[in-house]
């Protein structure tokens, strides 16, 4: 019996494979917890990038942009909507500011803890 770890479209699998009396392998896989997609290099900070960094909480892959640079948001006003697992989950303001700059773009997949904008 051996074990292998798969990963199809994203998703991992754990899979254990056995030889049966007739010699033709069985197969049994069990999904494991869905890997995070592998984030796209960081982009470069804007010139002019506010102090305040706006973060992701949740790995999965950039759905919408609800903030421009130059906009003025309050504390708890969503930046930018991420999907993870089929959810949309915005990502607010810390505090109240002006948009500095926007790191990401539509359909980049992000880790958790990444700067996705910032503030002034």
């Amino acid at each position: 019996m051996k074990n292998y770890t798969i990963t199809v479209n994203g998703n991992v699998y754990d899979v254990t494979v056995e030889e049966n009396g007739a010699g033709a392998p069985a197969a049994a896989a069990a999904p494991r917890a869905a890997a995070a997609p592998k984030a796209a290099p960081a982009a470069p900070k804007a010139a002019g990038a506010g102090s305040i960094e706006v973060k992701a909480g949740a790995a999965g892959k950039v759905f919408k942009l609800e903030a421009n640079v130059g906009q003025s948001v309050k504390r708890g006003d969503a930046v930018v909507i991420i999907e993870a697992m089929k959810m949309e989950i915005p990502v607010v303001a810390p505090e109240d500011g002006t948009v500095a700059s926007i790191n990401v773009a539509v359909g980049d997949a992000i880790e958790s803890g990444a700067v996705l904008a910032t503030l002034n």
